[in-house]
């Protein structure tokens, strides 16, 4: 049944997919707005416990027993990968705190391209010249964003590009479990994971959250487990290598509403490096393809 929706229905899934990714685009920015009152840890917390009441909810409603959810042949990874997921979306908050979201979201494109380089040792993946030189130009876009010496070259320009490197070993990760794990048991331990790694870190930053930043908490939370399930259902009905260049459209989504809340508008360097930075990535996608 899977193979054959995924024939037949693949505008269905890139829909699915664009609207996943202006979920999480709206969470980018609605967790930059209140960067000024919580920290991103903090934030980060918040955004797993919303995840975990609506996944719950969702389990719920489908008659998913808990049992049949938490069994998995690879409870290590289970539990690691969540850390990096983690760590990815704490650096990005961290660095929104300083960035303008739409330079934190072009350098945080790069995560394709640590995701070809992580799969050689890891995957013991094959990655010819092509797809290196392809790294390398993308790398070289993020000098162009971060511009050393000029405004934004400071630790908080750091902090996408750890976002990023973080990132690519969760989805390294995720293409490891894909092979042997129930996607709604690694959904699961996503949540629940996130939840504990965060719940460890969150001590050392807390401050007292007002009323509105629980609604935040949930606001954000829903977003998020509603762009993982929107996602679940783009794979289902679209192949991966169709749907990846899409993950570009978050540029657009963060463009806009970094303008009409923030009012930031991208410099010319940001246009550049991030058209560099999409060219290599699509041109490591084409490879990977053919």
């Amino acid at each position: 049944m899977k193979s054959q929706s995924k024939t037949n229905q693949p505008l269905l899934g890139i829909l699915f997919f664009i609207i996943a990714i202006f979920f999480i685009s709206v969470v980018d920015t609605v967790c930059k707005f209140y960067t000024k009152e919580l920290h991103s840890i903090q934030l980060v917390w918040g955004y797993f416990i919303g995840i975990n009441l609506i996944l719950w909810t969702f389990f719920f409603l489908k008659g998913e027993k808990l049992s049949k959810l938490k069994t998995t042949e690879r409870p290590i990874l289970q539990i690691a990968r969540p850390a990096f997921l983690v760590f990815s979306i704490s650096s990005l908050f961290l660095g929104l705190t300083y960035l303008p979201i739409a330079e934190a979201t072009a350098i945080g494109f790069v995560a394709p391209l640590f995701i070809t380089v992580l799969s050689v040792p890891i995957l013991k993946e094959r990655v010819d010249i092509h797809r290196w030189c392809a790294v390398i130009i993308g790398l070289a876009g993020i000098m162009i964003i971060v511009r050393p010496g000029g405004a934004f070259w400071q630790l908080a320009s750091i902090m996408p590009l750890l976002g990023a490197l973080f990132f690519a070993f969760f989805q390294i990760m995720t293409r490891l479990l894909s092979a042997t794990e129930n996607t709604y048991t690694t959904l699961f331990y996503t949540g629940l994971g996130g939840l504990g790694w965060s719940s460890l870190m969150v001590p050392f930053v807390w401050t007292t959250p007002f009323k509105i930043h629980f609604l935040v908490f949930l606001g954000t939370g829903t977003m998020g487990a509603l762009a993982h399930l929107c996602m679940i259902n783009a794979f289902d009905r679209a192949e991966a290598s169709l749907l990846a260049p899409y993950n570009y459209t978050k540029l657009l989504w963060v463009v806009f509403l970094g303008y009409w809340i923030f009012g930031d508008i991208p410099s010319l360097e940001m246009w550049v490096g991030a058209f560099i930075i999409v060219s290599a990535g699509f041109y490591v996608f084409y490879r990977e393809k053919n």
